[in-house]
Protein backbone atom coordinates (compact mmCIF):
# COMPACT_ATOMS: atom_id res chain seq x y z
CA UNK A 1 0.00 0.00 0.00
CA UNK A 2 1.32 3.43 -0.86
CA UNK A 3 1.71 6.20 1.71
CA UNK A 4 -1.30 8.34 2.51
CA UNK A 5 -1.09 12.14 2.29
CA UNK A 6 1.98 14.14 3.17
CA UNK A 7 1.25 14.44 6.88
CA UNK A 8 4.03 15.36 9.28
CA UNK A 9 6.30 12.37 9.75
CA UNK A 10 6.44 12.33 13.51
CA UNK A 11 4.70 10.59 16.42
CA UNK A 12 4.41 11.61 20.00
CA UNK A 13 6.62 9.43 22.15
CA UNK A 14 4.84 6.15 22.68
CA UNK A 15 1.82 7.30 20.66
CA UNK A 16 1.91 4.30 18.35
CA UNK A 17 0.97 2.01 21.26
CA UNK A 18 -2.06 4.05 22.27
CA UNK A 19 -5.50 2.46 22.01
CA UNK A 20 -7.89 3.25 19.20
CA UNK A 21 -9.98 5.34 21.58
CA UNK A 22 -6.99 7.41 22.70
CA UNK A 23 -5.89 7.97 19.12
CA UNK A 24 -9.46 8.80 18.17
CA UNK A 25 -9.56 11.58 20.77
CA UNK A 26 -6.29 12.98 19.45
CA UNK A 27 -7.64 12.84 15.91
CA UNK A 28 -10.70 14.79 17.00
CA UNK A 29 -8.24 17.52 18.00
CA UNK A 30 -6.71 17.52 14.49
CA UNK A 31 -3.67 15.45 15.41
CA UNK A 32 -2.42 14.26 12.02
CA UNK A 33 0.12 11.87 13.54
CA UNK A 34 -2.72 10.05 15.35
CA UNK A 35 -4.45 9.75 11.99
CA UNK A 36 -1.28 8.32 10.43
CA UNK A 37 -1.03 5.68 13.16
CA UNK A 38 -4.66 4.65 12.69
CA UNK A 39 -4.08 4.50 8.95
CA UNK A 40 -0.99 2.33 9.41
CA UNK A 41 -2.88 0.15 11.87
CA UNK A 42 -5.92 -0.54 9.69
CA UNK A 43 -5.27 0.36 6.04
CA UNK A 44 -4.07 -3.10 5.01
CA UNK A 45 -7.05 -4.77 6.67
CA UNK A 46 -9.48 -2.33 5.05
CA UNK A 47 -7.81 -2.86 1.68
CA UNK A 48 -8.15 -6.66 2.03
CA UNK A 49 -11.79 -6.25 3.08
CA UNK A 50 -12.56 -4.06 0.06
CA UNK A 51 -10.64 -6.31 -2.32
CA UNK A 52 -12.81 -9.28 -1.36
CA UNK A 53 -15.84 -7.25 -2.38
CA UNK A 54 -14.62 -5.18 -5.32
CA UNK A 55 -12.32 -7.82 -6.85
CA UNK A 56 -10.01 -5.17 -8.33
CA UNK A 57 -6.69 -4.17 -6.70
CA UNK A 58 -6.57 -0.64 -8.08
CA UNK A 59 -10.20 0.14 -7.34
CA UNK A 60 -9.79 -1.36 -3.86
CA UNK A 61 -6.68 0.71 -3.18
CA UNK A 62 -8.40 3.88 -4.34
CA UNK A 63 -11.42 2.99 -2.21
CA UNK A 64 -9.16 2.50 0.82
CA UNK A 65 -7.75 6.00 0.36
CA UNK A 66 -11.27 7.38 0.01
CA UNK A 67 -12.43 5.64 3.19
CA UNK A 68 -9.62 7.19 5.21
CA UNK A 69 -10.19 10.53 3.52
CA UNK A 70 -13.74 10.43 4.90
CA UNK A 71 -12.38 9.61 8.35
CA UNK A 72 -10.06 12.64 8.21
CA UNK A 73 -12.69 15.01 6.80
CA UNK A 74 -15.26 13.91 9.38
CA UNK A 75 -12.83 13.71 12.30
CA UNK A 76 -14.84 16.33 14.17
CA UNK A 77 -17.76 13.89 14.39
CA UNK A 78 -15.75 11.10 16.00
CA UNK A 79 -16.82 12.24 19.46
CA UNK A 80 -20.07 10.35 18.84
CA UNK A 81 -18.30 7.13 17.78
CA UNK A 82 -17.94 4.53 20.53
CA UNK A 83 -16.10 1.75 18.65
CA UNK A 84 -13.67 3.15 16.07
CA UNK A 85 -12.96 -0.17 14.36
CA UNK A 86 -16.65 -0.93 13.84
CA UNK A 87 -17.20 2.61 12.55
CA UNK A 88 -14.27 2.26 10.15
CA UNK A 89 -15.54 -1.02 8.70
CA UNK A 90 -19.02 0.49 8.40
CA UNK A 91 -17.62 3.37 6.34
CA UNK A 92 -15.74 0.85 4.17
CA UNK A 93 -18.82 -1.35 3.75
CA UNK A 94 -21.02 1.58 2.72
CA UNK A 95 -18.37 2.92 0.34
CA UNK A 96 -17.99 -0.50 -1.29
CA UNK A 97 -21.73 -0.78 -1.76
CA UNK A 98 -21.85 2.67 -3.37
CA UNK A 99 -18.95 1.72 -5.63
CA UNK A 100 -20.72 -1.47 -6.69
CA UNK A 101 -23.91 0.41 -7.45
CA UNK A 102 -22.08 2.90 -9.63
CA UNK A 103 -20.03 0.23 -11.37
CA UNK A 104 -22.86 -2.14 -12.16
CA UNK A 105 -25.98 -0.02 -12.39
CA UNK A 106 -26.10 -0.58 -16.16
CA UNK A 107 -25.28 -4.29 -15.95
CA UNK A 108 -27.38 -5.74 -13.18
CA UNK A 109 -30.23 -4.94 -10.81
CA UNK A 110 -29.89 -3.48 -7.34
CA UNK A 111 -31.18 -6.77 -5.98
CA UNK A 112 -28.34 -8.69 -7.62
CA UNK A 113 -25.81 -6.20 -6.29
CA UNK A 114 -27.08 -6.67 -2.75
CA UNK A 115 -26.98 -10.45 -3.12
CA UNK A 116 -23.39 -10.26 -4.31
CA UNK A 117 -22.49 -7.88 -1.51
CA UNK A 118 -24.07 -10.05 1.20
CA UNK A 119 -22.21 -13.13 -0.06
CA UNK A 120 -19.00 -11.74 1.46
CA UNK A 121 -20.38 -11.78 5.02
CA UNK A 122 -18.61 -15.06 5.78
CA UNK A 123 -15.18 -13.43 5.52
CA UNK A 124 -12.96 -13.01 8.55
CA UNK A 125 -13.35 -9.25 8.41
CA UNK A 126 -17.12 -9.53 8.44
CA UNK A 127 -17.01 -12.00 11.33
CA UNK A 128 -14.96 -9.50 13.31
CA UNK A 129 -17.37 -6.72 12.45
CA UNK A 130 -20.34 -8.87 13.47
CA UNK A 131 -18.69 -9.43 16.86
CA UNK A 132 -18.19 -5.68 17.25
CA UNK A 133 -21.86 -5.11 16.44
CA UNK A 134 -22.92 -7.86 18.84
CA UNK A 135 -20.84 -6.34 21.63
CA UNK A 136 -22.44 -2.97 20.86
CA UNK A 137 -26.00 -4.38 21.04
CA UNK A 138 -25.27 -6.19 24.31
CA UNK A 139 -23.87 -3.01 25.82
CA UNK A 140 -27.00 -1.06 24.92
CA UNK A 141 -29.32 -3.83 26.10
CA UNK A 142 -27.55 -3.81 29.46
CA UNK A 143 -28.80 -0.24 29.99
CA UNK A 144 -32.45 -1.23 29.53
CA UNK A 145 -34.82 -2.41 32.27
CA UNK A 146 -34.42 -6.15 32.90
CA UNK A 147 -37.89 -7.04 31.63
CA UNK A 148 -37.43 -5.01 28.45
CA UNK A 149 -34.12 -6.73 27.81
CA UNK A 150 -35.63 -10.17 28.44
CA UNK A 151 -38.49 -9.51 26.03
CA UNK A 152 -36.11 -8.26 23.35
CA UNK A 153 -33.98 -11.41 23.62
CA UNK A 154 -37.02 -13.68 23.53
CA UNK A 155 -38.30 -12.00 20.39
CA UNK A 156 -34.97 -11.47 18.60
CA UNK A 157 -32.85 -14.37 19.86
CA UNK A 158 -35.45 -17.10 20.18
CA UNK A 159 -37.74 -15.78 17.47
CA UNK A 160 -40.84 -15.94 19.64
CA UNK A 161 -43.97 -14.09 18.64
CA UNK A 162 -45.51 -11.35 20.78
CA UNK A 163 -48.30 -13.77 21.66
CA UNK A 164 -45.85 -16.47 22.78
CA UNK A 165 -43.89 -13.99 24.93
CA UNK A 166 -47.16 -12.68 26.34
CA UNK A 167 -48.15 -16.16 27.50
CA UNK A 168 -44.67 -17.00 28.80
CA UNK A 169 -44.37 -13.83 30.88
CA UNK A 170 -47.99 -13.47 31.91
CA UNK A 171 -48.43 -9.99 30.46
CA UNK A 172 -50.58 -8.62 27.66
CA UNK A 173 -49.51 -8.77 24.03
CA UNK A 174 -49.72 -4.98 23.93
CA UNK A 175 -47.29 -4.76 26.85
CA UNK A 176 -44.83 -6.98 24.97
CA UNK A 177 -45.16 -4.74 21.92
CA UNK A 178 -44.53 -1.62 23.99
CA UNK A 179 -41.35 -3.10 25.48
CA UNK A 180 -40.11 -4.01 21.98
CA UNK A 181 -40.93 -0.58 20.58
CA UNK A 182 -38.97 1.02 23.42
CA UNK A 183 -35.90 -1.20 23.01
CA UNK A 184 -35.86 -0.75 19.23
CA UNK A 185 -36.12 3.04 19.59
CA UNK A 186 -33.15 3.07 21.95
CA UNK A 187 -31.06 0.83 19.70
CA UNK A 188 -31.98 2.86 16.62
CA UNK A 189 -31.06 6.17 18.22
CA UNK A 190 -27.74 4.97 19.63
CA UNK A 191 -26.69 3.01 16.53
CA UNK A 192 -27.28 6.03 14.30
CA UNK A 193 -25.46 8.32 16.72
CA UNK A 194 -22.46 6.15 17.63
CA UNK A 195 -22.00 3.94 14.55
CA UNK A 196 -23.57 6.08 11.87
CA UNK A 197 -25.73 3.22 10.58
CA UNK A 198 -29.40 2.34 10.65
CA UNK A 199 -30.79 -0.22 13.08
CA UNK A 200 -31.64 -2.46 10.13
CA UNK A 201 -27.99 -2.61 9.04
CA UNK A 202 -26.85 -3.12 12.62
CA UNK A 203 -29.11 -6.12 13.20
CA UNK A 204 -28.41 -7.49 9.72
CA UNK A 205 -24.70 -7.39 10.55
CA UNK A 206 -25.20 -9.85 13.39
CA UNK A 207 -25.79 -13.47 12.43
CA UNK A 208 -28.52 -15.23 14.38
CA UNK A 209 -26.08 -17.87 15.64
CA UNK A 210 -24.05 -15.21 17.41
CA UNK A 211 -26.81 -14.00 19.75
Amino acid sequence: MRSFFAFANFHYMGQSILSDTELQHLLEDNDSSAFTILYDRYSNDIYAFLLRILKNPQISEDATQEVFTKIWINRGQLCEVRIFKAYLYTIARNHALTTLKLAFRDQTTTKDIFKSFISFRSSTEEDLLSKEYLSFVRRILATLPERTKEIFLLCREEGKSYEEVSQKMGISRNAVKNHMVHSMKVLRRVSEKELGISLTLLLAGITSTMY
